[in-house]
């Protein structure tokens, strides 16, 4: 992969980045004062965004358009974050609970005799012993198949 191809590699300059959306540098130096869109710093300390970061600048340009201000310009876009982050673990519940709900009916599938056995057993037939239960004292009805 080349370097410009990664969206985090942080490339490009506060004067590009102005360039590129036609904003003023010093609107992107207040956007990092302010918390909203930090960038990158490259080791002489000058201000390194990403494409990732281009973008959310675009998204911040457009609000700020609208009328909103630097402080809930950043507020939303930390209520996006959180609800990118409930989406995520909703989902993986609801995977784990899909996984579950298999495992469930795969037991009860097991444990569970079919129609047809139930409806050949008459009153006074043995009964079927089941793993973890215990007839009941003085029943001779239960039959326990690995007793044999």
């Amino acid at each position: 992969m080349l370097p410009f191809d990664d969206e985090k590699l942080p490339l490009f300059t506060v004067g590009q980045v102005a360039q590129i959306l036609e904003v003023q540098q010093a609107f992107l130096r207040r956007l990092d004062e302010f918390g909203v869109v930090r960038p990158s710093r490259s080791s002489g300390g000058q201000r390194r965004y990403s494409r990732t970061e281009i973008t959310i600048v675009r998204y911040v340009a457009q609000l700020a358009d609208e009328g909103m201000t630097l402080a809930a310009i950043r507020r939303v876009l930390e209520l996006e974050d959180q609800v990118r982050a409930l989406q995520a673990e909703r989902d993986a519940l609801l995977t784990a609970l899909a996984e579950r709900d298999e495992i469930l009916a795969t037991l009860t599938s097991r444990r569970r005799p079919g129609p047809a056995l139930l409806q050949g057993r008459r009153a006074g037939s043995p009964r079927l012993w089941i793993r973890g239960s215990t007839p009941e004292d003085g029943d001779e009805s239960w039959d326990r198949p690995d007793a044999e």
